[in-house]
């Protein structure tokens, strides 16, 4: 397989290479900085500290996928990071999701590179200056996405709003912080939420321009054998998300938007939301027109999971694996799972009918006998529910009471009465001890086509379903949506889009569904309910069906878990408390004092 593989470059600083300047042996304790820097392997790897502190798996959180903490699914793991989460345990001196201290270690190692492996001291290719100049354009192309990728970690996680209104994010950091300057910590303040996505959207920019579109051929600096890098999409699709975040209503001072309580918003300016919003559907539009950019393309099945050795060209950022880890977490116990990532029935709801409809809307034609039959392809690309066959040529999924799938046969069976599909193989023997096998794997972490998504919300918001704000974008928000839906869901039916194309309001709420199904257990369902100051106290339900004496099911649907979170804090993480405590001038977001 033809992937960059950072491993090699672990390997390379146990292994300092006979370089003419390093001829003598030494331990690591007795190199110094000079010696460091002129070997390029060591020099290159302390980048790749960055590279490698990004979760290579998507149920990075306790094992758990991170819908798990949403309204999409529910955890048999009740003491996951998530399950606290979304029982409200969040606090200020333990905060599950908390990643403060691994984004800043982040930024030192890119710093540090940044600052001492871009100097002739450091020679990548020594028979060629201009293929040394080359990669070293390239490595500092990636850098700059590094330094964006990790800053957006933080932005998502603890911008937020203050007491007194303010929009604040995180404080920024473009230098290695040397011990003296860390001795001094206040003076570090938060800079405001505008402030970081403008720095985020800088390094963004300033990859784009240094890196390459794709990785192919045979070339050195840009060939195949570098596949996996950041590249100039990778780094068009996380400005584009991070536009996005930065015009979102939960992310605007008082002075622009003010919210009211749980799901509810005021918007204060109108004017200069809307030039938000225009903003990030013109970063959009400037990515969705790039050379060569392409598309909307479907994800399918076989993108995640028993998939080639060829990346899907949709993932321009992402992880693979070749393993079972997946499985054994979130199989069904009868095929020796442990099923902890479970698909709730306000998923399933979230998924229309193949005419287009919603599940709830009479229209929709949904049999209550049959209900996930004509449904929106997503659903079988996400979960596994009642009658469905389980892998390529398993036996059904049977969650009736005694059935092989339901809470009586094994107590980590679905509490909901589905399973994951998404991410998980069709091979159902996967895990049978005599025959454990592992499948190739890739987890997308950025995928082209969110832009296309992100692009119809922001256009829309700015100038509404069927409009162009007087630009020469490529689409409107309208015909993203009737591509996305047509291509992924199979739905053909433009009557209840047209309908819903009415207005920018319910064209939002369109919008904001196909969010939810096109991106579900991708970590986006989280991020955008807070964003969007949806309601995060819903309850969870799950399905229960009953299997009569003739053979006739029925589905009745029941609630699960209630969750906790009802005040306006729970859209926002608290800072740190150490960090609170040591810094004066770290002011905390709203709720958190």
């Amino acid at each position: 397989m033809k992937n960059f593989n950072i491993i090699y470059l672990i390997s390379a600083i146990l292994l300092f290479p006979a370089c003419e300047e390093v001829l003598d042996v030494r331990t690591s304790s007795e190199w110094d900085d000079a010696d460091v820097w002129h070997v390029p392997e060591i020099a290159e790897g302390t980048l790749m500290k960055a590279y490698m502190s990004i979760a290579q798996l998507p149920d990075n959180y306790s094992n758990n996928f991170l819908d798990a903490a949403t309204d999409n699914a529910l955890t048999n793991n009740f003491n996951s990071s998530v399950y606290k989460v979304a029982m409200g345990e969040t606090t200020t001196s333990a905060n599950p999701f908390g990643n403060w201290g691994t984004c800043y270690e982040q930024f030192q190692y890119i710093h540090s590179f940044l600052e001492n492996g871009l100097t002739p001291n450091t020679v990548y290719n020594r028979t060629d200056a201009k293929l040394d100049s080359l990669i070293k354009s390239r490595l500092k192309g990636e850098a700059f996405f590094l330094r964006a990728w990790w800053g957006f970690e933080l932005l998502k996680m603890y911008g937020g709003k203050t007491a007194t209104g303010e929009a604040l994010g995180y404080p920024i950091i473009t230098h290695y912080i040397t011990q003296d300057e860390a001795k001094n910590s206040t003076e570090f303040r938060r800079n405001t939420y505008a402030e970081c996505a403008a720095q985020i959207i800088r390094d963004c920019d300033s990859a784009i321009v240094r890196l390459p579109a794709t990785y192919t051929g045979e070339d050195i600096v840009t060939g195949a054998t570098q596949i996996g890098r950041a590249s100039k999409y990778s780094a068009g699709v996380l400005k584009s998300r991070v536009a996005l975040y930065a015009a979102s209503p939960a992310y605007q001072p008082d002075e622009i938007v003010k919210i009211t309580g749980m799901g509810q918003y005021t918007i204060v300016n109108l004017a200069a939301y809307q030039k938000k919003w225009e903003y990030a559907a013109l970063v959009a539009d400037s990515v969705l027109q790039l050379s060569g950019f392409g598309n909307f393309t479907a994800m399918t099945a076989k993108n995640l999971a028993d998939a080639g050795n060829t990346t899907p060209a949709d993932f321009v950022f992402r992880k693979f694996f070749n393993s079972r880890a997946l499985e054994t977490r979130h199989f069904p116990p009868f095929y020796y799972g442990s099923a902890q990532t479970i698909p709730s029935q306000n998923l399933v709801d979230a998924f229309p009918a193949k005419n287009g409809f919603p599940a709830s809307d009479p229209r929709s034609a949904i049999a209550p006998g049959t209900p996930y039959a004509n449904r929106d392809n997503r659903l079988n690309l996400n979960i596994y529910y009642q009658g469905r066959v389980f892998g390529t040529t398993g036996l059904p999924i049977d969650v009736v009471a005694g059935g092989k799938d339901s809470e009586e046969y094994h107590p980590s069976c679905s509490r909901s009465g589905y399973y994951l599909a998404k991410f998980m193989s069709s091979k159902e023997t996967l895990l049978n001890p005599t025959t454990a096998t592992n499948a190739m794997h890739y987890n997308p972490l950025l995928r082209k086509s969110e832009v296309f998504i992100n692009f119809a919300e922001a256009a829309n918001e700015a100038w509404g379903p069927k409009e162009k704000g007087g630009f020469p974008t490529k689409f409107t928000a309208y015909d993203v949506i009737k591509t996305v839906r047509s291509s992924s869901g199979g739905i053909t039916s433009t009557t209840y889009l047209d309908e819903m194309a009415a207005g920018a309001n319910t064209f939002r709420q369109l919008i904001q569904d196909e969010r939810r199904i096109e991106f579900t257990f991708e970590d986006q369902r989280y991020f955008d309910m807070r964003r969007w100051v949806l309601k995060l106290d819903e309850p969870v339900y799950g399905i229960v069906v009953e299997r009569a004496t003739d053979g006739t099911l029925t589905y009745t649907k029941k609630k699960i878990e209630d969750r906790r979170l009802s005040n306006i804090r729970d859209y926002y993480s608290p800072l740190p408390y150490d960090e609170v405590i040591k810094n004066k001038n770290l002011v905390n977001n709203v709720g958190w004092n």
